[in-house]
């Protein structure tokens, strides 16, 4: 590392004097109110508005499983959850009641998470109203840091959800990885401990074992409190000053040890197979040791993100590149600079592969030769221009929206300055420097930096792959061989094309405004054009930097026959692979470098259309696309090819997995007509038929008349209106009148449970029950739905989690659709101990049953109603929600807008009781479990 250093000062100095004190650590963002306490205790509070009314409560912990004793392998992840049952302030489970009563919804707004060498805890989106509910919050930051009580009998009741979110997690990623570390770390602390723990561990443990490692380690020189939101900063900073005096300065504290990652002169090989395996994946580390700290907030660390992020945008590039090929050995490949297998003390430049099963040796080889290539040659100056422009522009844009950033970035990244020691200067000063310092770093820099990186020392080299009839996997000797022949190649330096062609040579005539309307009930302005476009334009001020785009016609899939849904299942994937005019899909994103813009073709069984968005600067260049979406699509039998070999080896994979077999079982049981909601098969891409997709796309676009094109953002109609009809008024019209074609998705009726086995490693059994039946599209219908759904996960998780120890979360989903009528569902679902399915099922069929017969808890039914009204004001401040609300009502004539509060308001426990009774009514119920076995 000090070499790369020495490289880089050297580099930086000679060409720019911004970062000559590069060894010092650039300020704090003014912005922050960063302090420390006597104790130890670091604070960052910050005030911010978005969203109003709201704020971020953290607690970091500069520790996690890594320090752990081996009889507490696992416990630091166990503490995690016990931070939630039980501590002085929140006895029992009354600091999760509390939060979901003001509207902060565990498990989305209230969460924790541990890894090796941290565990942060939030509670997000907290609606500061009052005084006392910032009181509450930092009273929970308070307790979480050293007041847990960690009692015996919640722990023991912990210890069946630590062993089902083993069960849940367990398969073959968690299996490779458990086998893959000790190879790759040999004896190393990193790879003697997985977070999770044991299952031996986990059910026997002695709860003092615990609360040592909570006393050890849980202390104020450790932790980091971060506030930001629409707060008073002075006040809260005085309220931690005292509330948190009173946690003690560790005496004689435990070192906190950073465990190293040692070095090696020959590469190490891992090579791990599982029979669940979904992939086969190659992978080549470049290890080096991470900058410490202290380095990585200064000017010199700062600079290094840009070289790394420089190289990989230009890596990634020359990787998609090769994947559009016909003869690509890979389904993906990509590389970057990150943590060597999640260790804090190690880094790596790496390069992965996602591997056609019989195309290994080529694979490997390839993304060998792409290092090397990189390592002999370096990259071009056109390469690294669009690098740098693409950088450039991610900046200006942040800088744009420097007003508008969401409390939950910032939180973050305060979290990564105390974790990781990454900068924090305010995005004002880093706009500063990367305007003045990319400008003046030349390629020949980025280059002699990535050069020193591929070092001949330090290369580990991994492959994990599934465990079947047809898939040879290569000894370790056998991969070095390879590396070394790819190595030896005469490699040739890479080839830039670069076109310097107009995304349009000829603009179009365009046409004329036919009449213009304002609508108040969403506040936009709406434009009918000569060739029928219609366009709705909502101007917002939430993004300076931001429009979104979104254009619905009826008609979609439903109009390809049923027996070409084969076509329809990949259309998606193959409309634009081929690029537009002139310009392949690797030539386009060429000349849109440095552009804030992207538009993609949608399609549905109902509607086609257009996503997309842009920065107000780059307007023009999303309409001309959404123009060339319509004239102008391109094929590409090459890119075609590729997508087909790459798209088989994918399915051939996720066959290995159980949960194939549980998607086809439920196919089969809920939809009376399968072919059309069948997954896709390999054999089915024998019937793929390329000129058959692109003339149902040619079709679906022939005729722009039935478009409804929705703009929302920083776009002031008027301005906009000259672009509009330039590019959207010269679309193709013929005034075809179409709706969608009838089509049969209907569920089946009755009472259907299919119980079946299924051969897989990690034995668990997972269940999924939808009860469903007609019901009105409607606000109301959609709203009592919503709140069925969300107080089921409440008495679903207390019952089934809290109480029996039984899983370790379930899903509740609600859905209401229109097509072909009105018909809601709700599927609940969840993983548990084969041993306990029976049981756990009745439950859930009784907490269900009994909400329709009884109703729901008058506290459950206010948390719910607490949330969805919390939930709705932040929505109302972002460009998204207005985007999807205003394309819903032109697409379906639903407004989920207006009176959406009062009608939250409006509900009555009564109404939930009603809509559960009215599902369970109709006698409509599916059941299907699948069970492990050996």
């Amino acid at each position: 590392m000090k070499k790369i250093f020495v490289v880089l000062g050297f580099v930086l100095i000679s060409i720019t004097g911004l970062v000559a004190q590069q060894q010092n650590a650039l300020p704090v963002d003014p912005k922050v109110k960063y302090g420390k306490l006597d104790n130890g205790l670091t604070y960052y509070i910050r005030h911010n508005e978005l969203p109003k009314e709201r704020a971020e409560f953290f607690i970091a912990q500069n520790v996690g499983s890594i320090l752990e004793n081996d009889d507490q392998n696992g416990l630091a992840h166990f503490l995690e959850h016990m931070a939630f049952n039980g501590s002085k302030n929140f006895p029992g489970n009354s600091l999760i009641s509390y939060l979901e009563s003001i509207g902060v919804k565990f498990g989305v707004n209230l969460n924790a998470a541990t890894g090796w060498d941290n565990t942060v805890y939030n509670i997000s989106d907290v609606p500061v109203i009052r005084e006392g509910i910032v009181d509450s919050c930092l009273l929970v930051l308070h307790d979480w840091s050293g007041a847990l009580s960690l009692d015996d009998k919640e722990i023991d009741k912990e210890r069946g959800v630590i062993r089902e979110e083993m069960r849940m997690f367990g398969g073959a990623d968690f299996r490779i990885m458990d086998k893959i570390l000790p190879q790759i770390l040999p004896n190393n602390q990193y790879s003697k401990r997985n977070i999770i723990g044991t299952e031996q561990i986990i059910l026997n443990f002695k709860p003092q074992v615990l609360r040592d490692y909570y006393q050890k380690w849980y202390r104020p020189d450790l932790q980091a409190i971060i506030i930001v939101g629409d707060i008073d900063v002075d006040q809260v900073e005085s309220k931690i000053k005292t509330m948190f005096a009173d946690i003690p300065k560790p005496v004689n504290p435990a070192k906190r040890i950073y465990y190293q990652v040692e070095d090696n002169d020959e590469p190490l090989v891992g090579i791990v197979t599982d029979k669940e395996a979904t992939s086969l994946n190659i992978a080549i580390d470049y290890k080096h040791k991470a900058m410490p700290a202290e380095e990585r907030g200064t000017a010199m660390g700062w600079a290094v993100n840009y070289f790394n992020s420089a190289a990989a945008s230009m890596l990634n590039d020359r990787l998609r590149e090769i994947a559009q090929k016909k003869t690509t050995p890979f389904v993906q490949a990509y590389g970057y600079n990150g943590d060597f297998a999640n260790t804090t003390t190690e880094e790596s430049w790496s390069i992965n592969a996602v591997v056609k099963e019989n195309n290994v040796k080529d694979a490997f080889q390839t993304i060998t030769r792409e290092m090397e290539r990189i390592d002999k040659f370096g990259f071009t100056a056109s390469e690294y221009e669009r690098a740098r422009t693409n950088i450039l522009t991610m900046y200006e844009s942040a800088f744009k929206e420097r007003d508008k950033t969401r409390n939950i970035s910032y939180a973050q990244e305060y979290v990564r300055h105390f974790t990781k020691g990454e900068a924090i200067p305010g995005i004002e000063m880093e706009y500063n420097i990367i305007t003045n310092m990319a400008p003046q770093i030349p390629v020949e820099a980025i280059n002699q930096y990535i050069q020193q990186m591929i070092d001949e020392k330090n290369i580990v080299i991994t492959m994990t792959a599934p465990e079947k009839e047809g898939v040879v996997v290569p000894s370790k000797d056998q991969l070095l061989a390879w590396f070394k022949e790819a190595k030896a190649e005469n490699i040739q330096a890479y080839e830039d094309k670069v076109s310097d062609e107009p995304l349009m040579k000829e603009l179009p005539k365009g046409g004329t405004i036919k009449n213009e309307s304002k609508d108040a009930v969403f506040g936009t302005t709406n434009y009918t054009l000569s060739n029928g476009v219609k366009v709705v334009i909502k101007p917002t001020t939430f993004k300076d930097d931001e429009i979104l785009m979104s254009a619905t016609s009826p008609g979609g899939s439903s109009h390809f026959p049923e027996s070409e849904s084969v076509n329809a299942k990949l259309y998606a994937s193959v409309a634009d692979l081929g690029g537009l005019g002139s310009f392949s899909k690797t030539d386009l994103k060429k000349t849109l470098a440095g552009k804030k813009v992207l538009v993609n073709p949608t399609m549905n069984l109902t509607t086609e259309g257009f996503s997309g968005f842009s920065s107000p600067k780059d307007f023009e260049t999303m309409l001309q696309l959404v123009y060339l979406n319509f004239t102008a699509p391109r094929m590409d039998e090459e890119a075609y090819q590729s997508l087909i070999g790459r798209t088989k080896s994918q399915l051939e994979s996720q066959e290995a997995s159980p949960y194939m077999a549980l998607i086809d079982t439920m196919n089969k049981v809920t939809y009376k007509d399968t072919v059309r909601n069948n997954r896709l098969r390999t054999a089915d891409l024998e019937k793929v038929n390329y000129q058959t997709i692109m003339n149902w796309r040619k079709d679906r676009y022939k005729d722009a008349s039935d478009f409804t094109f929705v703009f929302v953002g920083n776009i002031n109609p008027d301005s906009a209106k000259l672009l509009i009809t330039k590019y959207l008024g010269a679309l193709p019209s013929i005034n075809r009148k179409e709706s969608f074609v009838p089509v049969n998705v209907d569920f089946n009726k009755g009472i259907i449970k299919n119980d079946f086995n299924k051969s897989m490693e990690n034995l668990k059994a997972t269940v999924l029950d939808t009860y469903w039946g007609m019901m009105n599209y409607n606000m109301a219908d959609k709203v009592k739905l919503d709140m069925l759904q969300q107080i089921l996960t409440i008495v679903y998780t207390e019952k089934m989690r809290e109480d029996e120890g039984g899983v370790y979360t379930i899903g509740v989903d609600g859905n209401i659709e229109n097509y072909p009528k009105g018909r809601a569902s709700i599927q609940v679902s969840f993983e548990t101990d084969p041993a306990k399915k029976d049981m756990l099922v009745a439950l859930s069929h009784k907490e269900f049953k009994a909400i329709a017969l009884d109703g729901p808890r008058a506290e459950d039914f206010q948390k719910v109603k607490e949330y969805l009204l919390k939930n709705q004001q932040e929505q109302e401040q972002e460009n998204a929600y207005w985007n999807g609300v205003i394309t819903n009502y032109y697409r379906n004539g639903y407004n989920g807008y207006t009176d959406y509060v009062k009608t939250v308001n409006s509900m009555k426990p009564e109404d939930i009781k009603a809509t559960a009774k009215a599902l369970l009514d109709q006698n409509n119920f599916i059941e299907v479990i699948m069970t492990g076995v050996k």
